[in-house]
């Protein structure tokens, strides 16, 4: 990522208002370390892409060191539609190469005062293209708002707000936006609501009706990175014990660990996750001593309600986080039953050795790659060789052979192990909400409606503020025939996860289409495919959509996404794997995909 230069500028500078274009190839790293050679051959031609569309849209190239290339250009108009015809030129490349070799560049455009000295320019206009590149995926163009305000209508473009974004070295957030170049957005802004992003601000959601609470990630002043698995756990730990106590209303992990790294106020996160409640803190562990610190504040007022401090052996973990737990619902006056005060207060083990080698399985299972899901396992399987009794760990054993079943990295064969692990997490604890929502998955992939239908609903009546068992429930619902049950439940899975995954779109899409709401479905599908263009079930329900209001040139693109996705796909293994209860629901779509091209 390109970078101002500290060194003394001359008193007597050139300034000059430009636009300054960054670019960099996303996962470089990897690239070289499996075939330098290739890589390079690759760098260079991408790189002559680069020199010849710069120039035709009349810009310079200022810099290229490394994967690096910086550029300037008197116009932003020109920077823009220099990005795209960049990544438009490079997706055709790619297409020709195996998976593993494609090359995908990130490129950042800002507006912004920048220094001349020789050839070279310098500053904080510089340093923003820099931090917006980062914020790109691969073969994104993504810009700053003052970028935006300078192209907006004036290209065949859409674009999607992410929001104020707080980016490393730059004093104040940056505003920044996604370009869309799906012909079907041109014109179209999409709100930052969209976007999972920590700082997106969006219309504040009303206070629940209950006291709210949004635990943020502790942070780790042990002096170790490597410890941060800890102090996350423990952050985990506490939402999740949190959650199971009806008379509270709780912000998922998924949610709040957005803001990790971040300097946020209490008071931002109030109004954007919609919680009158904070809870902040942070974790030193050293040898077998642990210090914690934390403190709940009434975000509203800024009215600091309890803090404390604790200096424990780390074999009292479980009972110091109980103790905190106490605390905050002491303090928030809320009355717990006798079966949450047993759940919350149990330790899921007894063996430090199996719940940390638990805590680095959970943490490895958030990353969500595939690397990390064999990672995670591996932990999982190793905390439950340590403690056999160990429910949680059986059910996130579980969970990451859901993982390669619903991303199909194995076959639907898979779904018995899920439903194995689910079984026994179950088994050893009937309490454990992750087991049974688990379970549910598995038993749907069984096509065992009404029983998966029952362990979801388990699940939330051990876990209240499960988010992610609100959408399961809502999904199994839609699978089973029961869609207009479904959407209150996934829209309550948004409001407990506000920063929800691209997934919690695809759910609440599919409940529409199945109630033949195919316009509204078509919208929420297009914005999970914007956030996730590789999400294949997306482009499927699309396809099927498209086909269904007569759109069938768009039927017809979104046929070739699904090949470009899985070029093995069938129609014959569609068949095997859709879990819909209705015959005529799977024939009907089936036929709509032939239609769109597929066979």
């Amino acid at each position: 990522m390109a970078e101002a230069d500290t060194h003394t500028m001359p008193s007597r500078a050139e300034r000059r208002l430009s636009a300054i274009f960054s670019t960099d190839v996303q996962g470089y790293s990897r690239l070289m370390g499996d075939d330098e050679e290739a890589t390079i051959r690759t760098l260079t031609a991408y790189r002559e892409v680069f020199s010849i569309l710069i120039q035709q849209h009349h810009g310079r190239v200022v810099d290229s060191p490394g994967d690096n290339l910086l550029a300037e250009f008197g116009s932003a108009v020109d920077a823009v539609r220099c990005g795209v015809a960049v990544q438009k030129e490079l997706a055709e490349r790619n297409s020709t190469l195996p998976e593993s070799r494609k090359m995908l560049f990130r490129i950042g455009i800002n507006v912004g005062d920048v220094i001349v000295e020789a050839e070279r320019i310098y500053g904080d206009g510089v340093n923003i293209a820099a931090r917006i590149e980062g914020l790109a995926d691969g073969g994104e163009v993504c810009i700053s708002g003052t970028v935006y305000d300078q192209v907006e209508g004036k290209l065949d473009l859409g674009y999607q707000d992410m929001g104020e974004q707080t980016v490393k070295n730059i004093t104040k957030p940056i505003r920044v936006y996604r370009v869309l170049m799906d012909p079907e957005m041109v014109g179209q802004t999409e709100a930052a609501a969209s976007v999972p992003s920590a700082t997106a601000p969006q219309q504040p959601p009303a206070l629940p009706d209950k006291p709210s609470i949004a635990v943020l990630p502790f942070l780790n002043l042990s002096g170790d990175p490597e410890q941060e698995y800890f102090s996350d756990g423990m952050t985990e730990d506490l939402i999740t014990d949190l959650s199971k106590i009806s008379g509270l209303f709780v912000i998922s992990r998924n949610s709040v660990f957005l803001y990790k790294g971040s300097t946020v106020k209490p008071e931002e996160v109030s109004k954007e996750l919609g919680v009158r409640h904070v809870l902040e803190g942070s974790v030193r562990k050293a040898g077998n001593r642990v210090r914690i610190t934390a403190q709940l504040i009434d975000a509203t007022t800024d009215y600091h309600m309890w803090a404390e401090r604790y200096d424990r052996q780390l074999d009292d973990i479980f009972a110091l986080q109980d103790e905190v737990i106490q605390q905050i619902v002491s303090v928030l006056a809320v009355k717990l039953t006798a079966g949450e005060q047993a759940r919350v207060s149990a330790a899921p083990t007894q063996n430090l050795q199996a719940y940390d080698a638990f805590v680095r399985g959970r943490e490895e299972y958030t990353r969500r790659v595939r690397e990390a899901n064999v990672q995670a396992r591996q932990l999982f399987e190793q905390a439950i060789a340590l403690d056999p009794e160990y429910a949680e760990a059986y059910a996130f054993l579980g969970r990451t052979y859901l993982t390669e079943v619903v991303n199909q990295w194995s076959g639907p064969s898979t779904i018995e192990k899920v439903f194995t692990y689910g079984q026994k997490a179950v088994e050893l604890d009937e309490s454990q909400p992750t087991a049974h929502e688990t379970l549910a998955y598995a038993l749907l992939g069984k096509k065992q409606h009404d029983e998966a239908i029952s362990e979801a609903r388990k699940a939330i009546s051990y876990d209240p503020n499960f988010a992610d068992a609100y959408l399961s429930l809502g999904e199994i619902l839609g699978f089973a025939g029961q869609p207009a049950e479904a959407v209150p439940l996934i829209e309550q899975a948004m409001r407990l996860n506000p920063r929800y995954e691209p997934k919690y779109l695809w759910a609440l899409g599919h409940a529409h289409r199945l109630l033949g709401n195919n316009e509204e479905a078509i919208s929420f599908f297009k914005r999970v495919v914007t956030r996730n263009p590789d999400h294949l079930v997306a482009h499927l329900m699309l396809a099927a959509s498209y086909i269904e209001t007569g759109q069938h040139d768009a039927a017809q693109t979104e046929a070739k996404e699904i090949l470009r996705i899985n070029p093995s796909y069938s129609l014959e293994l569609a068949q095997q794997r859709t879990p819909y209860k209705d015959a005529e629901v799977i024939e009907r779509q089936l036929e709509s995909l032939r239609k769109a091209g597929l066979e």
